[in-house]
């Protein structure tokens, strides 16, 4: 069974060789190796060898005669070919033989015909390359002339035209590879240009900017009625003129021809040309930004040209705008700066309307809104650290000049007039610093003495000054003397300076009569209540300044105080605003001169008060005297030098308003009551005796008298004597000892002692009791004792009299 499982495996082995590639019968031969069997695998192989000889051999025995039979065939064949082979080399050579004159005129007519082709094609493609050559001649010559516009115009045609025509040649391959860099040399040469362009017109603004101010200026001069036309600072070229500053030549050089309009220049107005005026134009040639616009646009690359030339307008925008660090200090550095910024707007308006598209208004305006921003920034910044009132009223002028120009091109300037009213606060702050330094020096340098004037000549000139309306003081001959001092008139004509000073600011700011009107009297109410009234209490507070100073300060603030309306009337005179227009505000003069009034009335009071004071300490009573026995006795010395001087004070005091000279002598008085009181009850004091009592009482008389003499006059009876009736009725109380009709009619409206206050009458009345008790302990009368019992039953129902009361 083994064997004839391995018959069969052997077979189907042979059957894979068999059919097999040999180069795949590999594995087959591995598995008959890797078997037991491959003895009788060979012998298998071998049978199967011999089968297959025997069948070829059996195929070659079945086909030799055909083989044999095709040989005979072949021979026979072999002898035919030997004659033709014969024939054909006898019948060539006759054919060569005779065929060779021939040939020779073939080939002489064909070097005819091939020359005459020649011929034909050099001509017809001289005919095509000559052009080529005489373009690209005239392209060298307007290379060599700088006419970069024609020379791209001819490049095109160059490319376009010619040298597809002429063909394939070495020298169309060396121009057509020269094409592209003649372009870029073109482009590069127009983009220099147009960077040379851009750094001549910075270097131009400020000549453009201020020729432009200067014009505005003279326009503004003369208040023509004819509207300012924006271009006509530009000035007007003819179409002659702007075809040239193109660039543009004309046909016959070779350049394309080029309209105005395709060239992007608008039309201008003409005109003669001795109506033109300088301008941007004669300052700076504009041809080679139009003539790099065309190249650009030629080349296909206009968006390119349009977006550089407008960075690098911004990027010059930006350095125009930036203001020096020093700007500040000269109205030189304002100038500059507005000139070289009106100088490149003038340009970028001229620009504007001689481009098509190159900058538009939307991009001009978004500069402008730029510029605006940076302008006013920098005017905000650089005008704050200016403390010189005619510098900012100059750079206000500047700024207004600046402002019509632009706005004569159409530029808004809204916003710098609202800046300008931001700096009327700032120039109005200068002005009253300016105007506090003036009024002092006015006030230190004035002498404070009525100005004497000796013709009528001097009468007329401080009346011109100041409005002085006083018919008494006219009809008085010379020399006479006005009540006011120096101060009077110069501060009024101080307060008229500052007021004009306002006004030149508020000129040009097209503002409204009543605006200007509402701004001066506003401002000129900060210089009243504020500068001046500081100013005046100043002068009345400082050291050192006299009762008689004093005095003319209360009457030259009166003066002042009643020419306040003849301001009203100048304010409204020079803004044709009548005083009595609705909402009008009113000067706060007449307040202000009031508190001076009122501050030097209450600085005489003080001072008057602070002299008596000096007097006072110099009062030297002995109050333990012992009561004088006959005789009259005399004031004190210091009382008597205090009245003479208090005399001749209020003598000065003849020209003050009634109410002060009165209202100083009462206070005077009062104070002189009280400080005697003051002294009386000093609790140093300790003790006191009668005969002190009586010294006082002599020098309270004296004080009096001089009450009753009268030394102001107004007082109506013996008003003045009430100062004294506290110390006076206390003094009768103890001199005359009339203690039961003190106590009995206590609080009583007709009590004798009405202004005896109990509590120094107990004060007192100790002091006497201490003088007593002293004076028994040496003495031994009866009488003394006697007087010091009664004291001391005083002083207990003087004790119960408060008790009672304050119960």
């Amino acid at each position: 069974m083994a064997s004839v499982e391995t018959a069969a495996e052997h077979e189907r082995i042979l059957r894979e060789i068999e059919s097999t590639d040999p180069n795949c019968i590999g594995p087959t031969l591995r598995s008959v190796y890797d078997g037991q069997e491959h003895g009788l695998f060979m012998e298998k192989l071998d049978v199967r060898i011999r089968n297959h000889d025997r069948e070829i051999e059996k195929m070659c025995n079945h086909h030799f005669q055909g083989f044999v039979d095709s040989i005979t065939e072949l021979l026979k064949v072999r002898g035919e070919a030997q004659k033709l082979k014969s024939q054909v080399t006898e019948t060539n050579k006759r054919l060569q033989d005779d065929g060779k004159e021939l040939i020779g005129s073939m080939e002489e007519l064909k070097q005819c015909r091939v020359q005459q082709r020649n011929i034909s094609t050099t001509i017809d493609k001289l005919s095509h390359c000559l052009p080529v050559l005489e373009t690209y001649g005239r392209l060298q010559e307007q290379m060599r002339a700088k006419r970069y516009y024609p020379a791209l115009r001819t490049l095109e045609q160059l490319e376009l035209t010619c040298l597809p025509r002429a063909g394939q040649y070495r020298f169309c391959s060396i121009m057509a590879d020269n094409i592209p860099k003649l372009r870029s040399h073109i482009r590069d040469t127009a983009m220099t240009q147009l960077r040379d362009f851009l750094e001549s017109i910075r270097k131009h603004s400020d000549k453009i900017g201020e020729t432009a101010i200067k014009q505005a200026q003279v326009q503004r001069s003369l208040d023509s009625s004819v509207p300012t036309q924006p271009r006509a600072l530009i000035g007007r070229r003819s179409r002659r003129e702007a075809s040239a500053a193109t660039g543009v030549e004309d046909d016959t050089q070779g350049g394309s021809p080029m309209s105005e309009k395709d060239s992007g220049i608008l039309d201008v107005e003409e005109e003669d040309e001795d109506d033109e005026v300088p301008g941007a134009h004669d300052l700076v040639d504009f041809s080679p930004v139009y003539r790099c616009l065309h190249i650009y646009t030629v080349l296909g690359l206009r968006d390119t040209f349009e977006n550089y030339y407008r960075k690098q307008r911004r990027k010059q925008a930006r350095l125009v705008l930036q203001p020096h660090s020093n700007m500040h200090e000269t109205l030189e550095g304002y100038r500059r700066y507005f000139n070289q910024i009106v100088g490149f707007f003038v340009v970028e308006d001229h620009i504007l309307h001689t481009t098509q598209g190159l900058v538009n208004r939307a991009y001009v305006e978004e500069l402008w809104e730029l510029a605006l921003s940076k302008i006013v920034a920098a005017l905000r910044t650089h005008s704050s650290y200016c403390d010189d009132p005619d510098l900012v009223l100059d750079l206000k002028n500047l700024i207004v000049l600046f402002a019509d120009t632009l706005q004569g091109y159409g530029f808004p300037v809204s916003q710098l007039f609202d800046m300008l009213l931001e700096m009327r606060e700032q120039y109005g702050e200068i002005l009253l610093k300016r105007w506090n330094i003036t009024f002092r020096q006015v006030l230190d340098q004035d002498n404070y003495s009525p100005i004497p004037v000796s013709t009528e000549q001097e009468y007329r000139q401080y009346t011109s000054q100041f409005p002085l309306q006083d018919p008494e003081l006219e009809k008085l001959p010379f020399p006479k003397k006005l009540p006011f001092s120096e101060f009077v008139p110069k501060v009024y004509c101080q307060i008229k300076e500052f007021i004009y000073a306002c006004l030149k600011y508020s000129e040009d700011l097209h503002l409204s009569s009543t605006e200007v009107d509402d701004m001066i009297r506003k401002s000129t109410n900060l210089l009243l209540t504020r500068t001046l009234s500081h100013c005046l209490q100043y002068a009345i507070k400082k050291k050192n300044v006299g009762l008689a100073e004093l005095v003319q300060v209360i009457i030259n603030t009166t003066h002042l105080e009643q020419s306040c309306h003849f301001l009203e009337e100048f304010i409204s005179n020079i803004t044709n605003v009548p005083p009595d227009t609705v909402n009008a505000a009113k000067l706060y003069g007449t307040s202000t001169f009031k508190d001076a009034r009122h501050a030097a009335e209450a600085e005489i009071y003080t001072s008057l008060n602070a002299k008596i004071d000096q007097f006072l300490q110099l009062a030297d009573y002995n109050w333990l005297v012992a009561v004088q026995g006959g005789g009259t006795l005399a004031a004190s010395d210091y009382l008597v030098d205090l009245i003479a001087f208090l005399n001749s004070t209020f003598a000065v005091f003849t020209n003050l308003p009634g109410k002060v000279a009165q209202t100083a002598c009462m206070s005077a008085c009062k104070h002189i009551s009280t400080s005697l009181m003051q002294l009386l009850l000093d609790p140093e004091i300790r003790q006191i005796s009668i005969g002190a009592l009586q010294q006082l009482q002599t020098d309270v008389i004296e004080c009096e008298s001089f009450a009753s003499a009268g030394p102001v006059a107004g007082f109506q009876g013996d008003t003045l004597l009430l100062a004294f009736s506290d110390l006076r009725q206390l003094l009768d109380l103890f001199t005359q000892w009339d203690w039961s009709t003190y106590l009995a009619d206590y609080g009583k409206p007709t009590c004798k002692y009405l202004r005896v206050n109990p509590h120094n009458a107990l004060a007192l009345l100790e002091k006497m009791k201490e003088m007593g008790r002293r004076s028994t302990v040496f003495q031994f009368r009866k009488t003394d004792r006697d007087r010091q019992k009664l004291i001391d039953t005083i002083i207990k129902q003087l004790r119960n009299l408060i008790t009672q009361h304050h119960t």
